[in-house]
């Protein structure tokens, strides 16, 4: 399997409001930078977007190591938060529905073809590929 290392952030103005997302994928000495925007989203849900949208772009199955700032993604899969959700009909441990089940419906099915290491850093915190992918978040949903 191949390494490749992915950074990943999402952004919105308004919460939920117009929002865009924002990878890089490093393989090597080579760069890759993608993004995309909602016009009425929310942050968690372009957090999500990013990661999908990133692992898509692999076209074979890859080791990857994925760096966010959303505590959202990394504790629900660090913590297999999801898997529980899933198990119980996408309810959380409150009973309550959990949310974006449609994003990780998607996430799951990419994390059964790529293995996955998910790691946190903490935003505007000066992590070089965490503030470029902030930069390219916040430039898509400036373009609605």
């Amino acid at each position: 399997m191949k390494n490749v290392e992915i950074y990943t952030d999402g952004a919105c103005s308004g919460n939920p409001g117009k929002g865009g997302w924002g990878a890089v994928l490093v393989y090597g000495n080579n760069e890759k930078e993608i993004s995309g925007a909602d016009s009425d989203t929310t942050n968690n849900r372009m957090e999500l977007t990013a990661v999908i949208e990133a692992l898509k772009t692999l076209k074979f199955p890859c080791k990857v190591t994925l760096t966010t700032d959303s505590k959202y993604v990394c504790d629900a899969i660090n913590k297999r938060w999801v898997y529980s959700w899933q198990e119980k009909g996408w309810k959380k441990a409150d009973k309550k529905p959990a949310l974006n089940v449609d994003l990780w419906e998607k996430l799951l099915e990419l994390l059964e073809i790529h293995n996955v290491e998910f790691i946190w850093v903490r935003g505007h915190n000066g992590h070089p590929y965490n503030e470029r992918c902030d930069r390219l978040a916040v430039n898509e949903y400036l373009k609605l």
